[in-house]
């Protein structure tokens, strides 16, 4: 047996025996072997990474829906139509404020392959989440963090980060991740084997994590804290180095920031102020990464005072803290200082020194901290696998097994939470759960047990809102709402009066107004509120339609056919598709009957075909133009509009009469007889149908 290295392909080659090319040394196959356990071993991890997220995230892939805000993709033209993908790119941006093309472009793209089917766009948010965790795994290692997998593992099942994967809107959150972790990922192999590709593929990375959500933008920050980590300072190269990023930061912040505005700076807290706010922001965060329970999309909203001793408690905690690793940083290491300063760093940016939307409702979320997480996750997980490494044989299974069990329990609490993300109900009635003086949650449970006609549990929802805030003229609103619907138009009026004294050009609380008098059959006192609507926002549709339907009910028929044109014009160059928009073949409907006032029976038909256009099903049109053939002889016809008809409401008395009409013209006296038979059973007061009948009985005999 040879003791040295196997031969060359080229040596072999000049008529050594076939086996010989099989050979190798003991030290090359032990390499082998090595290399296919770690391969093996890796692809498992790998597997074991994609089971545990795939699990915890089944009720959101299986059951969940479209919940709250993301109507802002789905209702969006720019995401529906095809030539929506241009203006996603466009400044300024048209879908939201901020400028996150990219995720939006994912939204476009999943639309072209599963329209709006909620299930393919929660299995990639779970892909993305899983993508995120396998790289962090690599991430890790590469790094020498202790128990990489476990820590991965951690962040794959963690409930703190259901909000961003089990909630579609939130899918900026997983895919400005992938681009963040893939391009630190990139850094250090260009540390590594400098190469002038790996450092532009990782500034693009970092550039399309901009464009997926802004709050990568900590990223070059976190190099440098590497950096520091492993080489205990930063060089002048470094910083050289990590320059671009920040310029890429800059640019692509700035145009964000620009596209917001400057609508949120009513958010004037003092820089005092806002500290305390950050402080305790970052407790917060730690103690629900240790602790997630009472996990809610919106948390309360802390009242700030500078004379509230506990909460200076918060800042003197975190300098304390701060303060106690940099001393200890030569004893523990660097690396708790390191992750410490990249969780605050990565969270700085909603930590309510720069004004956002959000902070309107709480200062705090579960999304803020996807990537911030890590830092802690990484501290404290990396400690105990290092501990428990120093550990006897027993005494290591037993940690090897609390942490199946920590995953376990971590786990369960993740497929809980994303269970909330089934329906709208189902969410908001969680978060009134946890946050039960959360008054738009109540008010906008109020709205969807409306839609599911639960209207006693929605009246009660509104009174929730109302309580809560009675100085928000929109709770009185869906208050008004649910009394309506629900009859109490007395009660209503005086919940909208309220509302008018807090608000007298509030559009939603005029427009229940109107709504409230067209229900009751007011028109012209409805005609006369949709009038102050239209004052408020002249381009709303929906106030132009529904003035055209009061006018026609008072039969003013110009007026109705000028209001109706409007909100057709108004609806077909509406930028949403939203459920406040009249529906086009309704108003031509509208029109078809505004032009039959008028006499103008052939501008009249036309609407109604062209409402059979857009909806083959609508029953009015339906009705007018098979009435429209019937007059004109044209039975065969008449007769297809009248059975489709039937296809919708296979009980309307009307339907069957007119069908028994139609077929006795056609000679089916038989089938037209059991029509009307039909017709007289669901309606004996039908007295036309009666006559017919009578007269067809008496033929046959």
């Amino acid at each position: 047996m040879r003791s040295g290295p196997a031969s060359s392909p080229q040596a072999n080659a000049s008529g050594a025996a076939d086996t010989d090319r099989t050979q190798s040394s003991p030290d090359h196959d032990q390499a082998n072997r090595l290399l296919d356990r770690f391969s093996h071993r890796s692809t498992l991890a790998a597997l074991a990474l994609g089971l545990l997220a795939g699990i915890c995230y089944l009720p959101a892939m299986l059951w969940g829906g479209l919940i709250w805000d993301d109507h802002i993709w789905s209702q969006s033209r720019m995401v529906r139509e095809w030539s929506g993908l241009n203006d996603l790119w466009s400044w300024p941006p048209q879908i939201e404020a901020h400028y996150w093309p990219l995720t939006y472009t994912t939204f476009w793209l999943e639309h072209k392959i599963w329209g709006l089917d909620p299930a393919g766009y929660h299995v990639v948010n779970v892909l993305l989440h899983l993508l995120n965790s396998l790289l962090l795994w690599r991430l890790l290692l590469r790094l020498g963090v202790p128990g990489a997998w476990v820590v991965a593992a951690v962040f794959a099942v963690h409930p703190v980060h259901v909000e961003s994967v089990a909630w579609i809107i939130e899918r900026k959150d997983v895919l400005s991740g992938l681009f963040y972790l893939a391009a630190v990922l990139v850094w250090l192999h260009f540390l590594e084997k400098p190469r002038p590709w790996r450092y532009g593929l990782a500034l693009l990375l970092f550039a399309a994590g901009l464009l997926s959500k802004s709050i990568v933008v900590t990223l070059p920050v976190a190099l440098l804290i590497v950096h520091w980590w492993k080489q205990n300072r930063i060089a002048l190269r470094d910083l050289q180095r990590v320059a671009p990023f920040f310029l890429v930061a800059l640019l692509i912040t700035a145009v964000d920031l620009f596209s917001v505005g400057s609508k949120h700076n009513l958010l004037d807290y003092s820089f005092p102020e806002r500290m305390l706010v950050a402080s305790r922001a970052l407790w917060f965060y730690a103690a629900k990464l240790v602790w997630p329970t009472d996990l809610a999309v919106i948390y309360p909203r802390w009242d700030i005072s500078l004379v509230d001793p506990w909460a200076w408690l918060y800042l003197a905690g975190a300098a304390a803290l701060a303060a106690t690793l940099w001393l200890l940083r030569h004893r523990i290491g660097r690396g708790p200082l390191a992750g410490a300063l990249f969780f605050a760093v990565t969270l700085s940016p909603v930590l309510g020194f720069v004004n956002h939307v959000y902070m309107g409702y709480s200062f705090v979320a579960d999304r803020f901290q996807y990537l911030a997480s890590i830092g802690v996750i990484a501290i404290l997980v990396g400690a105990a696998v290092y501990g428990a490494g120093r550990l006897s044989g027993r005494w290591k299974w037993g940690t090897a097994g609390l942490m199946a069990v920590v995953l376990a329990l971590l786990g369960t609490m993740t497929w809980r939470q994303a269970g909330i993300y089934r329906d709208e109900i189902a969410f908001f009635s969680h978060i009134v759960s946890v946050n039960p003086k959360a008054w738009n949650a109540h008010a906008n449970l109020s709205i969807r047990l409306t839609k599911a006609g639960r209207l006693e549990e929605a009246l009660a929802a509104a009174r929730i809102a109302v309580d809560n805030r009675p100085d928000r003229a929109p709770a009185y609103g869906v208050l008004a709402e649910a009394l309506i619907n629900t009859e109490r138009f007395g009660e209503a009026e005086e919940v909208l009066r309220c509302a008018l004294k807090i608000d007298p050009n509030h559009k939603n609380i005029r427009r229940q107004i109107a709504k409230m008098l067209r229900v009751q059959g007011r028109h012209r006192e409805a005609l006369e509120a949709y009038r102050a609507v239209l004052e408020i926002d002249p381009k709303y549709a929906l106030a132009h339609a529904y003035m055209g339907e009061m006018s026609l009910h008072l039969q003013r028929y110009a007026e109705a056919i000028e209001a109706l044109s409007r909100a057709l014009t108004l609806s077909r160059t509406g930028k949403s598709l939203g459920a406040d928009l009249p529906t086009p073949h309704s108003l031509h409907v509208l029109l078809g009957k505004a032009f039959q006032g008028l006499g103008r029976i052939q501008a009249a038909e036309a609407h109604f075909r062209q409402a059979l256009q857009l909806n083959p099903r609508n029953m009015e049109a339906l009705e007018q133009v098979a009435a429209s053939h019937f007059s004109r002889k044209r039975y065969r016809q008449a007769l297809n509009l009248y059975r489709t008809q039937l296809e919708v409401d296979p009980d309307k008395a009307t339907t069957h009469a007119n069908i028994g009409a139609t077929l006795h013209f056609l000679g089916r006296t038989d089938e037209a007889i059991r029509s009307l038979e039909r017709a007289l059973a669901l309606d004996p007061t039908l007295e036309t149908a009666r006559e017919n009948l009578v007269a067809m009985r008496r033929r046959e005999e």
